[in-house]
């Protein structure tokens, strides 16, 4: 099962997500056929979008969205309350292919310089969350350290890997995701309590750090005994798995309300015909002459 997971670190104020995706992440990914650098880093980008959005209260759609001039300049990624993951990235081909195996960090490298937006969209009775921040660091996760560091005045660290199957592995595409968060204190703190929750955190983050690639995406490792195996010595407690699956939400209904917010000549061909296909999912819709007038006049 594809899944988030909640815990906390007994004995100190820090939370933390665990995310591992394999299933839903190949049928985010196989419409699309990405390079393999390509691939890698929307992997990416999707399993961080259901970290994120795990660690949040909300009924409706977390969104994450990079905007570049790199190679890849567009991806976007979102999972709803419910767990339905969806994502796709655009860039230019023949930027990729001059890449070749070139080394690097992955952010500077593919995505070049621009922003990363997170929102969070309830429904239309509600005012929709958008926080904003730009691409500085090496990884993905770097960036997403910046943002909460900057913008939430939240100590954060996640570690982030994916392996698409794309490069040596052959395997099926999976990734995983942990994410600790330092909860804020309220109320006044003797110089002791504050100087011992530094050090805890310190501890939880270097321990986070010697995480190996290998165990977060190993299948032969459960969530509970990697987890054990990071923090036993302070205690891990494990609440409840969220089942995240993938899910697009295109349907004919949104796409002919796109369709009457267009001019008829900029969405047809030469015959009066239109074709739409999802960003997400690559569905197409087709609509002959007739159903156009009919849409049109509707």
């Amino acid at each position: 099962m594809d899944f988030s997971l909640t815990f906390q670190i007994e004995g100190l104020a820090i939370r933390g997500r665990l995310v591992r995706l394999s299933t839903a992440l190949e049928r985010v990914l196989l419409p699309h056929d990405y390079p393999a650098p390509v691939a890698e880093i929307m992997a990416e980008t999707v399993t961080l979008a259901a970290t994120l959005g795990s660690a949040l209260k909300y009924d409706g759609v977390f969104g994450l969205q990079t905007q570049s001039d790199g190679p890849v300049n567009l991806m976007v990624s979102d999972v709803t309350s419910n767990g339905a993951i969806r994502g796709y990235a655009r860039f230019d081909d023949e930027k990729i292919k001059l890449l070749d195996n070139s080394a690097g960090a992955p952010v500077p490298r593919l995505l070049g310089a621009g922003y990363m937006a997170f929102s969070v969209d309830q429904g239309p009775h509600t005012e929709r969350y958008q926080g904003i921040s730009e691409l500085d660091g090496a990884t993905l996760a770097d960036c997403a350290h910046h943002y909460f560091r900057n913008s939430e005045q939240l100590e954060s660290a996640i570690w982030l890997g994916a392996d698409t199957g794309k490069n040596q592995s052959g395997a099926g595409a999976v990734s995983g995701a942990i994410m600790i968060q330092r909860m804020p204190k309220s109320g006044p703190q003797s110089d002791k309590n504050i100087e011992d929750e530094e050090d805890g955190w310190r501890r939880a983050v270097a321990i986070l750090s010697s995480l190996k690639r290998d165990e977060l995406l190993s299948n032969k490792l459960s969530a509970e005994d990697l987890l054990y195996r990071l923090y036993n010595e302070d205690g891990v407690r494990i609440f409840e798995k969220h089942e995240l699956f993938q899910q697009c939400r295109c349907s004919e209904e949104k796409v002919i309300r796109t369709i009457k917010s267009f001019p008829v000549e900029e969405i047809t061909d030469d015959d009066g015909n239109a074709h739409v296909t999802c960003e997400f999912c690559k569905q197409v819709y087709s609509f002959n002459h007739n159903e156009i007038k009919s849409i049109i006049s509707a």
